[in-house]
């Protein structure tokens, strides 16, 4: 449409009447040219066709024609001037502004590159950094497929976020190597990342069509260690959803055993630390060691699937929190919403291990556990041969009814 724009200021199209008025006329006196008007009323420009006509392969002027079928003379064409020769320049200007703008905007999405370290915005929605370069910020929708029987996004939608916040992070901040989240001196150590302890608080589940806003920010911890928080908000109120902490380490790809953390790794992350205290203090309880005695709710039986393994060949530790929520009572899960989660990850597991998902539920009557009232449970996530995998302590709270019938969630305040 741009090339038709462009050429049709050069190559005037003759009206479809003019056809019938040159029969009426002479065509030594008929007007060849066509007349263009603006719609201000102003310069009037007279383009005059030039393609004379051939005769068996040879061009012969207007009068030559006319005389011979004819024989009358005819007067010539009106006389080429410079002003009658002028094209549209409204519209090729329009036409070669389009075609800049268009070919402006594919360079700018295919050749992207930040030019400050507060500026970098992604362009496809990833995410962008913000706060002088340490934080990273990300929204997102809350989709159909990621609420449950509550009408509430699970805390496995939740923790999906955090994790996909820290890693669209490293990639933004330009530290993503060939890993999971490796850098790119890490890649060529062979070390990857593994969460050691994970702390997530709940006041409030989103629903579906809430567009959260997620920050994310990395701090040391001692001195191999790294930590991240996170907070969840909800875009539109700016009310606090969830606040999350966790304590990462270093583990050998090849050989599956913690390491140190190298001067040259330590140089490419340092720089993005925070000085500033976890954003959930710390649960200092210990997590007790739960066995068949000591739990009151056992599901065995759990196997990876491959779906479950990330580019590590790891099982990704949302899943974890899934087979721990396996052997959690029914009548919690119907009356209560979790509030709170404290997670100790002891080691990884294999594709092909099968495991146990234990629960003892803290002062409460087994019975009546459906109840008012909070509700406190211990976790413990083993081999089958009894291995320990993760430790761990849910608190849970009351679900409240609104005046809809609809299972939802009193203000903070009333709660």
């Amino acid at each position: 449409m741009v090339a038709t724009a462009a050429t049709s200021s050069f190559f005037p199209v003759s009206s479809p009447n003019s056809g019938s008025s040159a029969k009426n006329a002479k065509l030594g006196s008929a007007n060849l040219g066509l007349k263009s008007k603006s719609a201000s009323g102003g310069l009037q420009v007279k383009v005059n066709a030039q393609a004379p006509p051939k005769i068996n392969g040879t061009s012969v002027g207007l009068a030559t024609v006319e005389s011979g079928k004819h024989g009358d003379d005819i007067s010539s064409p009106p006389a080429r001037t410079f002003i009658n020769q002028l094209p549209d320049w409204s519209v090729l200007l329009a036409a070669i502004t389009t075609i800049f703008l268009a070919a402006e905007k594919q360079w700018t999405m295919l050749d992207w590159k930040p030019k400050r370290p507060d500026m970098l915005i992604d362009p496809f929605g990833l995410g962008r950094i913000v706060q002088d370069g340490l934080v990273f910020r990300q929204n997102f929708s809350i989709r159909s497929y990621e609420i449950g029987a509550d009408r509430t996004a699970s805390i496995e939608t939740l923790m999906n976020h955090l994790q996909e916040t820290a890693l669209n992070h490293v990639k933004t901040a330009g530290l993503l190597g060939d890993g999971f989240g490796s850098t790119p001196e890490m890649t060529v150590r062979n070390l990857i990342w593994v969460v050691t302890k994970m702390q997530v608080v709940v006041d409030r589940y989103p629903t579906w069509g809430d567009i959260v806003q997620v920050d994310t920010w990395v701090s040391a911890s001692g001195k191999n260690g790294m930590r991240r928080d996170w907070i969840i908000q909800d875009l539109k109120t700016g009310q606090i959803l969830t606040k999350a902490s966790s304590v990462w380490v270093m583990m050998n790809k090849v050989t599956r055993r913690l390491s140190k953390m190298p001067d040259e790794v330590r140089g490419e992350i340092e720089s993005f630390f925070m000085n500033s205290p976890p954003i959930v203090e710390e649960d200092g309880r210990k997590l007790p060691k739960l066995d068949d005695k000591t739990a009151d709710f056992v599901h065995s039986g759990l196997t990876p699937r491959w779906s479950d393994l990330d580019v590590n060949q790891h099982v990704n530790n949302v899943k974890y929190i899934g087979w721990i929520l396996e052997s959690a009572p029914l009548p919690i899960l119907e009356s209560h919403e979790l509030s709170s989660l404290t997670l100790e990850y002891r080691r990884e597991c294999g594709r092909d291990s099968v495991l146990q998902s234990l629960t003892a539920v803290s002062g409460a009557d087994i019975g009546n556990l459906g109840s008012n009232g909070g509700v406190e449970c211990q976790h413990m996530l083993r081999l089958e041969e009894g291995a320990e995998i993760v430790r761990g302590r849910t608190e849970w709270k009351p679900k409240y009814a609104n005046n809809l019938g609809i299972v939802g969630h009193l203000p903070g305040e009333s709660a």
